[in-house]
């Protein structure tokens, strides 16, 4: 993994990468892991946890044929999942509703939920970076 690097008012440490759904440049958003459907009812049971302070959220997924956050997809900053490629459901819907998504995420170690990061699409490779 590469050194921390400074960044638009921070640091950033790269924490996985994978493959970019699509080139969308760069985006951040709130970490959040979303496992299954209960955990994306209790998101949308809390309508603030989407965005805040103009943060959007970032939801991190196993399976890549995840339709469960299909109620909150286009209302998302971007997406992660470390399952799958950039043909897999998740990949497809991500280039379609125009959500920045790397797809195959290898993590060096996981953010923890409410952490800030970086997808980054600008190079070869999608990078996943946090930002402190």
């Amino acid at each position: 993994m590469c050194p921390p690097q400074v960044r638009r008012g921070g640091d950033v440490e790269e924490v996985g990468r994978g493959e970019k759904a699509w080139d969308f440049g760069t985006a951040r958003g709130r970490w959040r892991r979303l496992e299954g459907p209960e955990d994306v009812l209790a998101l949308m049971d809390d309508e603030a946890s989407m965005e805040i302070d103009g943060v959007g959220l970032v939801a991190v997924v196993r399976d890549a044929g995840a339709t469960f956050l299909g109620p909150v997809f286009d209302d998302l900053a971007a997406v992660v999942c470390t399952g799958g490629t950039i043909r897999s459901h998740i990949g497809i819907i991500s280039r379609e509703y125009r959500v920045p998504g790397i797809m195959g995420v290898s993590l060096e170690s996981e953010p923890a939920d409410g952490t800030t990061v970086e997808l980054d699409a600008t190079g070869p490779d999608g990078i996943v970076r946090v930002v402190t």
